[in-house]
């Protein structure tokens, strides 16, 4: 999967176009992602006193699919599209890698 918890993406398409944030959370069996600030839903909640929650509107981000974001390449601050390549460690384990097909840089932390 070309997105990852904690990386900062872009949205190509949807009422939410062109916004950036940060991926909170990723579900891989149905290919979705939350992201900071982007798909914004208002969800009804019910009063809770074991909770200690209140009744209201409470605004929060929903999934959205990850064919509609981007990775931003950290070298040139713009969307880039995701590469791997598989690269060998000083113990000589292989490891796979991301790498942004913009810059070429890796893109794991």
């Amino acid at each position: 999967m070309h997105i990852r918890k904690g990386d900062q993406v872009e949205v190509i398409s949807g009422k939410d176009r062109g916004r950036r944030g940060r991926v909170l959370r990723v579900f891989r069996a149905n290919e979705r992602a939350i992201v900071e600030g982007v798909n914004m839903v208002k969800k009804h909640t019910k009063a809770n006193p074991t909770k200690g929650t209140q009744a209201g509107i409470v605004e929060q981000e929903a999934a959205i699919h990850i064919s509609n974001l981007l990775p931003i390449d950290k070298d040139s601050d713009k969307p880039t599209r995701v590469g791997y390549k598989i690269l060998e460690g000083t113990d000589g384990k292989k490891r796979k890698v991301r790498i942004s097909r913009r810059s070429g840089s890796e893109m794991d932390r």
